[in-house]
């Protein structure tokens, strides 16, 4: 049985684009695997809080004793840790908000990578701590943005999971969605044709 783990970005939540380019690839990895199970974290809707000392203190070791609230706050990252430890498969709906990830996304890093629980550091540099495994990442861009220096997301995820030990990240973009209905619908058709290329990858690399 795959473990699937989706996090939803979207303010718009399952009418976002990027959530749905996110549930097509779910849905079609299912038809193949009925079997999957697939964990849902809504981050916006059910989001995890941001970080302030009382937090970073419980989760990056800045108190000396944790009160009852930060011992809460670490066994709430412990179980966010978990899920990312115990996915086959990472599927994240990824919208663009002022060329960076959305904070709620953030937020969400900022529970996980922890140093000697994700990540710990060694004399010849940080070492990973999950096993790799497959991260699909569904960008839905009101413009045309990929590849440009200021559009930050690409590069701060594919970093980021790489310093937790996750080389194996993948981006499908939908571009130019406020630019008309006819660029629209041309994207929306190159972002579901590479949905359908990456789940026939994914069946060729299992096998």
């Amino acid at each position: 049985m795959t473990r699937i783990l989706y996090l939803q970005n979207s303010l718009f939540g399952e009418d976002g684009q990027s959530s749905r380019m996110a549930r097509t690839f779910i849905d079609g990895y299912r038809q193949r695997h009925p079997d999957t199970e697939v964990v849902t974290r809504d981050l916006v809707a059910d989001g995890v809080p941001h970080l302030d000392l009382a937090r970073a203190g419980a989760l990056r070791g800045f108190s000396d004793s944790l009160d009852e609230d930060q011992k809460a706050v670490l066994a709430h990252s412990d179980v966010l840790v978990q899920e990312l430890r115990d996915a086959d498969l990472v599927v994240i709906g990824m919208p663009m908000y002022n060329f960076g990830a959305p904070t709620q996304f953030k937020a969400w890093i900022d529970h996980i990578a922890r140093a000697g629980v994700t990540f710990k550091y060694t004399e010849t540099g940080p070492v990973g701590l999950i096993d790799d495994k497959p991260v699909r990442v569904f960008a839905a861009h009101g413009g045309v943005h990929a590849g440009q220096p200021y559009e930050t997301t690409t590069v701060f995820v594919k970093r980021i999971f790489g310093f937790m030990g996750i080389g194996d990240v993948r981006f499908v973009y939908a571009e130019g969605l406020n630019m008309g209905e006819e660029i629209k619908r041309q994207a929306l058709a190159r972002a579901e044709a590479e949905i359908a290329a990456e789940l026939t990858a994914l069946e060729t690399a299992a096998a």
